[in-house]
């Protein structure tokens, strides 16, 4: 369907983790937290993924025949700091009446799904208290998800937005390889359901390849102009100009905190990178894992803008982990997967340095 994507409206009990509150200062004027290594912890990992009803059964690898957990016990070590523990009660009274959205392709309805099973380990009647709004089982045909933490009013939400931009038909009189494009100085239409939100935590990059663009007869658009000779590089950089401009025009600086993640490592091999290998530890250098041209694009738009956003540099600590991604554990074993990541496990890590973000003085009153 060219680049436009089909949707519909061990026994191991996890303990409640202590943690502290980040307070500001602590933490990021201190060190880069992006920058470090994994160490063993065995008071990983956060959650049962097979007793959390939001981690998607594709995502969880034990429950689909992965025998080795090791990848579950490894702990992200700044170089120069420790990421702030937290006590998850404390955690959801500070979110209390928060609205949560994420938004952007499969990497973050899994971030979404990590952050729901973390926050769940705090509930006691986890069935009644958690639930999907609209009674929605947990998919990736489904372009909005919404789940609700009913005794702290407290709602997190994904919106499957993979190019942020508008996705759009193609042009009349358009050249017969055209079968769609993406409207790169449009936002998204569903743009206007984020803005109401105290948290909005955006990424992009998996879909901007050639196999998901150009050989699906995807081509880019501006205005009336279709820019046939336009490269990804390009467009995706024009198409975050056009997410800076709305973050800058639409939303409430005084309310809400905008957070991008940058491109999130995969470990594919081979002369066409079509080769999936999942190792048992993780890699003890990054192989050049740790830059993106994605992730580079990203920081510097994030850069040049008006209005304040904090980009969670994610690309270098996954860099190390080719023993986590879901590989052929998934709800699909004839596809090898490198891209996407078993949970429990290193979305967990975004989540931890996310919600120390979200929780400093500056972030949140």
């Amino acid at each position: 369907m060219a680049c436009t994507y089909i949707f519909v409206f061990p026994r191991y009990q996890p303990a409640v983790r202590t943690y502290r509150v980040h307070q500001s200062g602590d933490l990021v004027p201190k060190c880069n937290v992006f920058y470090g290594n994994w160490i063993p912890d065995e008071s990983y990992p956060l959650y049962n993924a097979s007793q959390c009803p939001f981690a998607e059964r594709g995502f969880d690898c034990v429950a689909n025949g992965r025998r080795d957990r090791g990848y579950q016990k490894w702990r992200w070590k700044p170089k120069n700091c420790e990421i702030p523990r937290f006590n998850v009660h404390e955690i959801l009274g500070k979110l209390r009446g928060k609205r949560i959205a994420f938004v952007g392709d499969s990497l973050s309805r899994t971030q979404w799904e990590s952050l729901i099973c973390i926050l769940m380990q705090g509930v006691q009647d986890k069935r009644r208290d958690v639930y999907e709004i609209n009674g929605n089982k947990i998919t990736k045909r489904i372009r909005f998800l919404g789940v609700w933490f009913s005794s702290y009013n407290l709602r997190i939400d994904y919106y499957r937005s993979v190019f942020l931009v508008q996705p759009g038909s193609a042009p009349r009189h358009a050249p017969k390889r055209v079968k769609s494009t993406i409207r790169l100085d449009k936002m998204d239409d569903m743009s206007k359901e984020w803005i109401d939100s105290d948290f909005l935590i955006f990424n992009s990059g998996h879909w901007w390849t050639p196999t998901k663009l150009f050989d699906m007869g995807c081509y880019f658009q501006t205005g009336r102009s279709l820019k046939l000779g336009m490269g990804i590089t390009t467009a995706f950089r024009t198409a975050l100009k056009t997410w800076a401009t709305w973050v800058e025009t639409s939303v409430n600086r005084n309310r809400t905190r905008v957070f991008f993640r940058t491109f999130e490592s995969s470990h594919w091999i081979g002369r066409n990178r079509n080769s999936c290998k999942v190792t048992r530890l993780p890699w003890l250098k990054t192989k050049g894992k740790d830059r993106s041209r994605i992730s580079d694009t990203i920081i510097d738009v994030v850069k040049k803008m008006r209005a304040p956003v904090t980009v969670l540099h994610v690309t270098p600590m996954g860099a190390f982990r080719s023993d986590a991604h879901v590989g052929t554990w998934s709800d699909n074993k004839s596809i090898a997967d490198c891209s996407h990541w078993c949970l429990p496990g290193v979305p967990d890590t975004w989540n931890e340095i996310l919600l120390s973000m979200m929780l400093s003085k500056d972030g949140m009153e």
